[in-house]
């Protein structure tokens, strides 16, 4: 059976009202016509575009409207992909598109604008009303999302004094103006008035779950209005219970209040609180994120939920005219560095996310939608859309194409002479990556101490995130320095150095991987690398030298820095003698590794790091993110096609630990989350712990529910 609404006008029944026309909403339940009230007139124009909220419900140019929408981020999807995406959700029956717009993605150092590429979301929202998909747009400026630093630039972090994130600061504000001075402008000719796909303008995100600040919530108002007019409907979205509908809503500036909460429960008791938030006949009911599936972090069984018990809720809402929106309906991929992380009871509970963001989505991590909960979904939505559904597009091929050697290799401290850097900066005492400009990648921390004869105690308080240590006699400048072990936010144990009997002094190096900023909860100034004194034998270490390696990010060209390698053949002819032979095992050292494989037909595939420990991977110099096989649960990474090309491929791996003593990967035709200790330790424990409990309640890998709020 299906349900629909209908106006009809009251002359098509031969029925005079007087000198107007009126229509009557109708429903057609079980063959019969059911008076629901009278249907609205868009305006004198017969033209006029015009979305609008009214008798608890949404209404499209005077006709009610029922939103059946997804998120999809156009920056975790390559931008050749996006038709083939958006498509795949017009085909699962979705109407709308959701989407976050990452401040970071779109000025990665203050001042920098970039609207291209990954970051070219005019482009996307173009794409969108082409295939008449209407968009909701959540431009923050927090998202959260599990993206770095919850969409946050990294620079905000280097801002002196401290500007207070999420708050109605003046020096915040003021920043927060010129970003959305150079976005907002960008969108308005884009909303539903002016003949383009957006509907709704999210004010930040889940606010009532961090503060409860009213005047900047008000700001932002003022802010959007401006730049936006008074026609677009600006909404906010908070976790379904008073308190955070209390601390986030925002009355008085006409913004709808809309919820979110836990799949699984009544949706109904919800959407009846949220009217309490919403002025009369102004609260249609809407659960803008409907959890599809979870988050995985590394360490953790990767996340799943049932496609019947998911589908069945989703039915909750529609059968009864609510609307929702899939989060995710397509999760795609946390390419470069920009995959975030959470924390548990405190700020040293680390908890990083994947580099995939799959999210057991209804549109897979690579677009497969020949998946039990799509079809689900499908048929549920089927039974609650205004028209046929599209036909469902075939998955898109997938290859695998083997073995790909890694012939040629660079230890790190090969490349690195730290006399002669341009980029080299000394302090008495270690500073934040932030405060040298460095956003991304990786610090190296080096000093010099005076050894004990049966060896010294190395102590670090706060580093953020993993720390690698190495020593070496310093007159020893041919020689790479004897690695020593590992320390970690989580786990800040000292270590011991070992006594090396040198000349002089000993040299320590610190090689510090920041591994996603924080984009939830209260600790989301979230600054990188060492980030208190260094304490040798309970006494501070002084006179550092800091050198950024950064590498390249999503959406950045090819940095020009000594310490980037690329596949390219000047570099291969520069680095040849440092071939290892195939059985060769190297210390735990970090190292590049370099390979090609060559395509005959270019296609999407996996590469898949079994064998290897912790790194960084690039394809023809596209950062397509970070690999823990050795944590799990992510053992491959996607590679999509349009990265690849035909001919000749350069696969460039920062290995930090431990090669895979064959030195090869595989490029398969499959995604796989089985990696990591059967039994033992994830990051920095078990691979589904009361870390994972608090958000999905007791679980196995096939879980009945998720939790909300950290999206």
């Amino acid at each position: 059976m299906k349900v629909r609404l209908y106006c009809v006008w009251t002359l098509d029944f031969g029925v005079e009202t007087g000198k107007d026309k009126q229509a009557f909403l109708l429903d057609i339940v079980e063959g019969k016509y059911v008076f629901l009230g009278f249907c609205r007139q868009s305006g004198s124009s017969g033209d006029e575009r015009k979305f609008e909220i009214a008798e608890d419900m949404f209404w499209k140019d005077g006709e009610p409207f029922r939103i059946i929408g997804g998120d999809l981020h156009y920056f975790r999807v390559h931008p050749e992909y996006w038709e083939d995406r958006l498509l795949r959700a017009k085909a699962l029956g979705l109407n709308t598109i959701q989407t976050y717009v990452p401040w970071n993605l779109h000025e990665p150092k203050q001042g920098q604008l970039i609207f291209e590429g990954f970051a070219d979301i005019a482009s996307f929202l173009k794409l969108c009303k082409k295939l008449e998909l209407l968009v909701m747009l959540r431009p923050g400026p927090y998202i959260c999302g599990e993206w770095d630093f919850g969409g946050f630039p990294a620079w905000l972090l280097a801002q002196e004094p401290a500007v207070t994130l999420r708050s109605s600061d003046p020096a915040f504000l003021d920043l927060v103006e010129t970003w959305w001075g150079n976005l907002l402008p960008k969108m308005s000719p884009l909303l539903y008035s002016n003949g383009g796909p957006i509907i709704m303008v999210q004010i930040e995100n889940e606010f009532g779950s961090y503060g409860d600040d009213k005047a900047y919530l008000h700001y932002l108002v003022k802010l959007a209005r401006g730049h936006l007019g008074n026609n677009i409907i600006l909404y906010t979205t908070d976790g379904g219970s008073r308190e955070t509908l209390g601390k986030g809503t925002i009355r008085g500036d006409a913004v709808f209040s809309a919820v979110d909460f836990t799949t699984g429960d009544d949706p109904w008791p919800i959407f009846e609180l949220q009217k309490e938030f919403n002025e009369q006949g102004k609260s249609p009911p809407i659960c803008t994120e409907f959890y599809t599936g979870w988050l995985t972090h590394w360490g953790e069984k990767i996340a799943s939920t049932g496609a019947a018990f998911t589908a069945a809720y989703l039915e909750k809402i529609l059968s009864k005219n609510g609307s929702a929106v899939l989060y995710m309906a397509h999760g795609g991929t946390n390419f470069g560095f920009y995959s975030g992380a959470n924390t548990g009871a405190n700020a040293s509970d680390y908890e990083p996310d994947l580099t995939s963001y799959d999210y057991d989505a209804p549109i897979r991590e690579s677009g497969d939608v020949d998946n039990s909960k799509y079809k689900a979904l499908r048929r549920v939505i089927a039974k609650y859309s205004a028209e046929p559904l599209p036909a469902v597009p075939s998955n898109n091929e997938k290859t695998a194409y083997g073995r790909i050697k890694l012939d040629k290799i660079s230890y790190l401290y090969d490349m690195i002479d730290i006399k002669d850097l341009a980029d080299l900066v000394e302090y008495e005492s270690p500073i934040s990556m932030e405060a040298i400009g460095q956003m991304f990648g990786f610090m190296l921390y080096v000093s010099e101490y005076t050894p004990k004869g049966n060896g010294s105690v190395l102590f670090i308080p706060k580093v953020h995130d993993r720390a690698h240590v190495f020593v070496s006699c310093p007159e020893d400048s041919g020689k790479r320095p004897t690695y020593v072990g590992v320390i970690t936010r989580p786990s800040n144990n000292p270590i011991g150095l070992p006594y090396l009997k040198c000349e002089s002094k000993n040299k320590l190096f610190i090689l510090v991987e920041n591994m996603g900023r924080l984009n939830y909860g209260p600790y989301l100034f979230d600054k990188k690398g060492i980030l208190s004194s260094v304490y040798l034998d309970a006494k501070p270490l002084y006179k550092w030298k800091m050198l950024p390696i950064p590498l390249q990010n999503l959406n950045e060209a090819q940095k020009i820095n000594p310490i980037i390698l690329s596949g390219r053949t000047e570099f291969l002819k520069a680095s040849s003698g440092k071939k290892l032979k195939n059985k060769e095992k190297p210390n735990v050292q970090p190292a590049f590794y370099i390979g090609h494989f060559n395509i005959d037909k270019v296609g999407d595939t996996f590469i898949s790091f079994r064998g290897w420990s912790k790194g960084i991977a690039f394809v023809n110099d596209f950062n397509v993110g970070r690999f823990w096989p050795s944590v799990g649960p992510q053992c491959n990474l996607y590679i999509p096609a349009p990265i690849l090309r035909e001919g000749d491929n350069a696969l460039v791996i920062l290995e930090l630990e431990s090669a895979n003593p064959d030195l090869f990967v595989s490029s398969v035709d499959h995604p796989d989350f089985t990696c990591g200790p059967t039994s033992s330790k994830g990051f920095p424990r078990a691979e589904l712990d009361s870390s994972l409990a608090k958000f999905l309640g007791p679980s196995s890998t096939s879980l009945g529910q998720v939790e909300p709020s950290l999206s």
